[in-house]
């Protein structure tokens, strides 16, 4: 049996992304196969299968991490549950007769808020123009620069000093 023939079937593919899923390089993706990175690439072009299902597990992973990243930019709500007791006392007679603690599930709500840096990553790569780190101011055709001859007239100024 030829070596591609172990990867280009359903179980290899199922294998090759889930490794892409997770994030691994291609080149980590051939070394976990036990072949070189050139072979793969060879594969790639010679099974459409295989370059298929790298690309559309990337995508799958591209789509998670990009709605955690909107997530976490914007908040979000969630449910946790927490682990409490209940307490039930019984009396008879005006007598504590018995007590029983039963453990249950709480489901609370929590927020969490959206996170600054998300935010300016999000923005700075959705409105590279608006958000920038640094801004240039708008120039105007009729302004002139006021430190525009500066050194010239420093210069000429020296010269006069030394002359006169």
């Amino acid at each position: 049996m030829a070596k591609y023939e172990k990867w280009i079937c359903e179980d290899g593919l199922l294998q090759i992304s889930a490794w892409a899923r997770d994030g691994l390089s291609e080149k980590d993706i051939a070394k976990n196969m036990g072949i070189a990175y050139s072979t793969f690439n060879d594969w790639k072009k010679r099974f459409s299968e295989l370059s298929e299902a790298l690309k559309k597990s990337k995508a799958i992973a591209d789509v998670i991490v990009e709605n955690a990243l909107y997530q976490n930019a914007t908040g979000y709500s969630y449910i946790e549950q927490v682990s409490a007791t209940k307490k039930e006392v019984f009396y008879k007679d005006g007598k504590r007769e018995k007590e029983i603690v039963t453990p249950i599930t709480l489901d609370l709500i929590r927020h969490k808020p959206p996170e600054t840096t998300a935010q300016i990553y999000w923005l700075k790569n959705r409105k590279p123009v608006e958000w920038r780190d640094k801004r240039e101011p708008p120039q105007d055709d009729n302004q002139t620069n006021p430190l525009q001859g500066l050194f010239a007239e420093i210069e000429r100024r020296k010269s006069e000093s030394r002359d006169g």
